[in-house]
């Protein structure tokens, strides 16, 4: 879509300091606007460079409405692309993951191209003599993104040419990507054991607004921890085993969510102190010795003193440095949210470990779970009564004006466990971004 034919949306009407309008989230024409301006311009996560980890591997994926391929050549190095053929427009590299022997080949008229996109090959050469086509020129090779950025194996790209840098973007929740690796007793991570889709039928901001909600868990999830409670408690004679550990936590007291910290940052960035204690078993304890070892002890600990659930890198994905989890976020149209979820493993780390990150995301975050169909079944009630004439505004008034800059190394607002800052702080970033305005600020107002 060209600037030119843009929607005409008035913006400012849309967003209020402490509630928004429900066409944020059922309008087409504020969807079309999403795709332009938030993931036209932001920083938008393409994958990790695990994915790719040899010369001509390839991994498909979308930013916004546009297909893209992260490729690596001969040299290491990482590039994202366009994925379309410079001649008909076909996508040269099928949908997914997969290798190719050092060339791209399009599988309409077999034109070839290098994993940096370069046009390497085309048939019948001799047919193309006193033409205007060049092979050197760069409009007949794949076109790469304007701007990637590979921080530590999580690889970044903006569709804009021009545009904040991914440093200053990210530098709020930087520290929780630095957690997310420095918990591998070798300082890396690599993607392990695919990767759960879910089709969400709703809107891309309701999924993000979820995850650093604590308002929900009690009542959303009442059913899930009821359940393993009485489970543990009839057959296990009180005992609480991992699996039902990480269930029970969403039925804690309103004041144990309260007691929790918020925090938020520009661009609508923000990370929520954790739920869940690690576990103190036999397999913990080996991990932080592995830990130790590669680390000393004292920064051994000082890693794991970070604990935090649902870091959101807005606008599209959040990790999740506990259990070594990332979810990423495709906005298919204004009601179907198509949500990815990757498990990591800690290079370094005793295998068992990654089978309890498994285990996490088995029973939390598949499509099957116990956890995530309770979200997945109030998101879509959530974008049906949205789609109604029951109202035209959504409350986001819980400990509006309250929250307080942060004196800590990352800087930012924080504010308490129930506090709504998280969806406020987003929708601070949503109204720059869709204003075409300057950066997305974290500041509350009246703070």
């Amino acid at each position: 879509m060209t600037q030119a034919t843009l929607p005409v949306v008035d913006i400012d009407a849309l967003v209020r300091a402490d509630e928004v309008h429900r066409d944020c989230y059922v309008s087409p024409a504020v969807f079309d606007l999403e795709m332009e301006r938030i993931f036209g311009q932001a920083w938008v996560y393409v994958g990790h460079d695990s994915q790719i980890p040899a010369a001509g591997d390839y991994w498909t994926t979308l930013i916004g409405r546009e297909s893209v391929v992260m490729t690596r050549d001969k040299q290491d190095a990482v590039h994202v692309l366009y994925n379309r053929c410079p001649h008909k427009g076909a996508r040269v590299a099928p949908e997914g993951c997969g290798h190719v022997k050092g060339l791209f080949r399009c599988p309409y008229h077999a034109w070839t191209f290098n994993m940096d996109g370069k046009l390497r090959g085309v048939p019948y050469r001799e047919g193309y003599e006193g033409t205007a086509f060049d092979i050197e020129d760069p409009r007949f090779s794949m076109k790469k993104v304007a701007r990637v950025a590979n921080y530590r194996g999580f690889v970044f790209a903006s569709l804009a040419e021009e545009g904040v840098s991914f440093e200053s973007f990210i530098a709020g929740v930087k520290s929780s990507l630095d957690n997310f690796c420095d918990r591998a007793p070798n300082g890396t991570v690599s993607v392990a054991g695919g990767v759960f889709r879910v089709m969400q039928r709703s809107n891309w901001k309701v999924f993000f607004e979820n995850l650093n909600d604590t308002g929900h868990p009690i009542a959303t999830h009442e059913s899930s921890y009821r359940a393993a409670r009485q489970y543990s408690n009839e057959k296990l004679d009180g005992e609480m085993p991992f699996q039902l550990h990480i269930i029970d936590g969403n039925g804690a007291s309103p004041k144990f969510w309260s007691d929790l910290d918020l925090h938020a940052f520009d661009y609508g960035h923000s990370y929520m102190t954790a739920i869940f204690n690690a576990p103190e078993d036999p397999l913990s304890k080996a991990y932080f010795e592995t830990l130790a070892e590669a680390k000393g002890e004292a920064a051994a600990r000082e890693v794991l003193a970070v604990n935090r659930h649902n870091t959101i890198i807005y606008p599209s994905c959040s990790p999740h440095t506990s259990f070594q989890q990332w979810r990423v976020i495709r906005p298919i149209s204004p009601d179907r949210t198509l949500v990815e979820i990757f498990t990591f493993r800690l290079d370094g780390a005793p295998e068992e470990l990654l089978q309890r990150t498994f285990i996490y995301s088995n029973v939390v975050n598949s499509p099957s779970s116990i956890v995530m169909t309770d979200d997945v079944h109030v998101y879509a009630e959530c974008q049906k009564g949205l789609e109604t004439q029951g109202g035209d505004w959504v409350s986001q008034h819980r400990n509006a004006g309250q929250d307080q800059p942060y004196e800590g190394p990352d800087g930012g607002v924080i504010g308490v466990g129930s506090s709504e800052l998280p969806i406020r702080n987003q929708f601070r970033a949503w109204h720059h971004y869709m204003s075409e305005s300057t950066t997305p600020q974290a500041k509350e107002s009246g703070s």
